[in-house]
């Protein structure tokens, strides 16, 4: 389907694009219809620009027009261009070389395909063609928009968000769109905004530069001199009396003062400075452009082109006569109103600023929106998990960080670099990691602590680790989170992941698993993995959703999120809440266990009176921590089963309960083994003996408990959930 024809007076151009009409109705589904709008540009030399919709209906548009869009992300565009028989060469002007191997120029014709990825923003189809001995160019400007998002409104979101975390890391280099960016009140300008602004008036500023040197401003200056009485045009009443005292040597030489026309004035020294200082910016960040591979030959030549002008201007010998430039003490009306000096200094002045990515007349680009998504992605979990956990900013503990990223653009830390540690008065409560990379081998720098991946690597883009304390001391709850920009279809009216995203959560969830340090068993880690994608949709339907139904049936699902959808947002902010606020006990025993595997979680905990030597209750040294065996007295409840119980807390008779051993072993053992005292009757009967191993401090101090609960006032048979019943807590604590 032609969806493009440009009729020049040098050629015409052709764009097509294969099912373009499923395209339309997808983003229109998505987006919105009255979203899908491009402006439209173009250089001089068009006779006709006509577009055709998506049900091949043909519009005739003007240059600077507003028109239906006919460019989205992740779609190919065959381009034909024939030109005139007077044209001899011609080729793509792309700034990245492999977008130019992309045509071929034969027979009068230059081919070659488009395909902007997930690129999204403003972009230029650039022509370069020979006509005789004269090099033409031609630009055609228009909007790429994306088939999922509201470029107009939701881009904008996502990048404001980002900056209002980390300032500038949306931005990247050597992508085929740009977006509009204008001065703002603060804030730094990295390198990269530099060469961004210069670009875009280094024309402006080469020509004011030209201009001065030709046509420059210069004034009167006071200049010693010496004469002879013949050669003095005007007599000063300084040297009348000389005069007439030597008015009979003709060889006597007067000194006067001269008024001379001088270049070295104030706004010239400023010329020759902002000169030689761009001049070697320039050079230092051309070396470094020039080393990526991906650069076009067409973008090297350019920018040798504009050194090469710069290093001329820097020779001329106008400034032989011009000083070093020292600062001004006062506004210059020349520096800001005189032709030719105004715009140096307003591109002096532009270079100095601070920029943000709002709508302006200056280019900027931006990384690819599948990435930012990720970012905004992490972000938003972040937000979520503060306001769940009822934090402030002080308890959050920011340790990531952004990280140069090969030429001067930025990335988000990864691993333990991207950390972000939530806590409350000096306690963890959560963690969250931006992009680890699992592996078995060595994870210091992107990866986790402890988590390991015994097959391929494993990089889910965001980890939520939420500390429990209720089951064991420090124990982390992990949960993982995987943005994909992709939507695969609507169903009863919402959108759903591609298959192939859920897949991947299930490979997460498998593949990671969790090593302590000391063990070499492995164990299993994730308890469940979601997917966070640009869907839209009633959250009612998706409710009804398979993929949303799937997270409380098998812990693997997905959730719809965009910007400006509070709506779908606290589904996802919802389900945060209910991680945090479930107890670990009660998540483990929702975890489907292997068939054929019993699974019980120790929930039950026996309190055990501990006495002193000659009572029924004995323990070896117990307040110390080495003790590893409990025994009972003879007669021991039968009310209490053994079997499920797990856990063990003494209590020190008039005091109360604090520490918790796990029960490793129950076993009998006679009255001789515990060496009671010789001659006591029923010295060889039987008790059981707990071994136990300590697991973790419960209360910070030592808690009272009611006894009148006390099986044969010795032992009470709970649970951890039941404890709150039983102890009584410090009003302190």
């Amino acid at each position: 389907m032609e969806l493009l024809t440009i009729k020049h007076q040098d050629f015409e151009m052709i764009v097509e694009c294969t099912g373009f009409d499923d395209i339309w109705h997808k983003a229109k589904n998505n987006v919105g219809e009255e979203c899908l709008h491009s402006a439209y540009s173009w250089s001089e030399g068009v006779v006709s620009v006509i577009l055709s919709n998506y049900i091949g209906e043909e519009i005739t548009i003007e240059n600077n027009q507003h028109a239906p869009a006919i460019f989205f992300d992740n779609v190919d565009y065959p381009v034909w261009v024939e030109f005139k028989e007077n044209v001899k060469k011609a080729q793509f002007g792309s700034i990245l070389q492999s977008e130019n191997e992309k045509f071929t120029f034969r027979r009068h014709i230059l081919a070659g395909f488009l395909n902007y990825g997930n690129e999204v923003g403003r972009s230029e189809i650039q022509l370069m063609y020979e006509v005789g001995t004269e090099v033409r160019t031609f630009v055609f400007s228009f909007e790429v928009l994306s088939t999922k998002l509201n470029y107009h409104e939701h881009w904008k979101a996502i990048i404001e968000d980002i900056e209002q975390e980390y300032r500038m890391l949306s931005l990247d280099y050597m992508r085929r769109t740009f977006h509009g960016f204008s001065p703002a009140a603060n804030g730094d300008t990295p390198e990269i905004i530099w060469w961004s602004v210069f670009a875009n008036e280094q024309k402006k500023f080469i020509k004011a530069c030209k201009n001065i040197i030709d046509r420059p401003r210069h004034r009167l200056h006071g200049k010693k001199c010496y004469k002879r009485a013949d050669k003095l045009t005007f007599v000063p009443s300084c040297i009348e009396n000389e005069l007439a005292e030597h008015r009979q040597d003709n060889t006597h030489l007067y000194r006067v003062e001269e008024r001379v026309w001088t270049n070295d004035t104030l706004e010239n020294r400023f010329l020759k400075f902002a000169l030689g200082k761009i001049t070697d910016k320039y050079a230092i960040l051309k070396k470094r452009i020039e080393a990526v591979k991906n650069a076009s030959n067409v973008m090297k030549e350019d920018m040798q082109a504009t050194m090469a002008t710069l290093k001329h201007l820097q020779r001329n010998p106008f400034f032989r006569n011009v000083g070093n430039y020292k600062g001004m003490s006062q506004e210059s009306l020349v520096l800001q109103k005189a032709t030719g000096y105004s715009q140096i200094y307003r591109t002096w002045s532009l270079l100095r600023r601070s920029y943000s990515l709002n709508d302006g007349i200056y280019r900027l680009q931006t990384k690819d929106i599948a990435t930012l998504y990720e970012i905004w992605c992490f972000i938003e979990v972040s937000h979520i998990v503060k306001e769940k956990l009822h934090l402030s900013d002080e308890d959050i503990d920011h340790r990531n960080r952004m990280e140069m990223n090969g030429l001067f653009t930025w990335d988000l830390g990864k691993g333990e670099h991207s950390r972000i540690l939530f806590k409350k008065d000096g306690i963890e409560l959560a963690e969250l990691v931006y992009n680890p990379k699992s592996t078995d081998r060595n994870n210091g720098d992107v990866g986790m602590k402890d988590l390991v991946v015994r097959t391929v690597p494993q990089k889910p883009d965001i980890v939520l680790q939420l500390t429990k304390n209720d089951l064991q001391e420090g124990m982390k709850m992990t949960y993982l989170f995987d943005a994909k920009y992709r939507i695969a279809r609507k169903q009863n009216g919402a959108d759903t992941p591609p298959d192939d995203a859920i897949n991947q959560m299930h490979r997460y969830r498998d593949a990671i698993y969790y090593r302590e340090h000391d063990e070499n068993a492995l164990k299993k880690e994730v308890i469940g993995g979601y997917i966070l994608f640009p869907g839209d949709g009633d959250p009612a339907n998706v409710k009804l959703s398979n993929f949303y139904k799937s997270i409380a049936e098998v812990n693997i699902g997905a959730f719809p999120l965009r910007p400006k959808d509070p709506y779908n947002r606290q589904l996802l902010a919802h389900f945060i809440e209910q991680l945090i606020s479930t107890k670990s006990q009660e998540t483990i025993v929702r975890v489907i266990p292997q068939k054929g595997t019993f699974v019980e979680i120790g929930n039950r905990v026996l309190i055990g009176l501990v006495a002193n030597s000659g009572r029924k209750g004995y323990l070896q040294s117990f307040k110390d921590g080495s003790a590893t065996l409990y025994y009972t007295g003879s007669h021991f409840p039968t009310t209490i089963a053994l079997q499920g119980l797990h856990y063990f807390m003494p209590y020190f008779k008039g005091e109360g309960i604090r520490d918790v051993y796990e029960i490793m072993r129950v076993r009998t053992i006679t009255s001789k083994e515990v060496k009671q005292t010789e001659g006591e009757e029923d010295a060889d009967d039987l008790r059981l003996a707990f071994e136990l191993r300590y697991f973790r401090k419960l209360y910070a101090n030592i808690q009272p408990i009611n006894t009148g609960k006390m099986i044969n006032y010795t032992f009470i048979d709970t649970t951890f959930d039941e404890l709150d019943k039983i102890v009584i807590l410090d009003e302190g604590l």
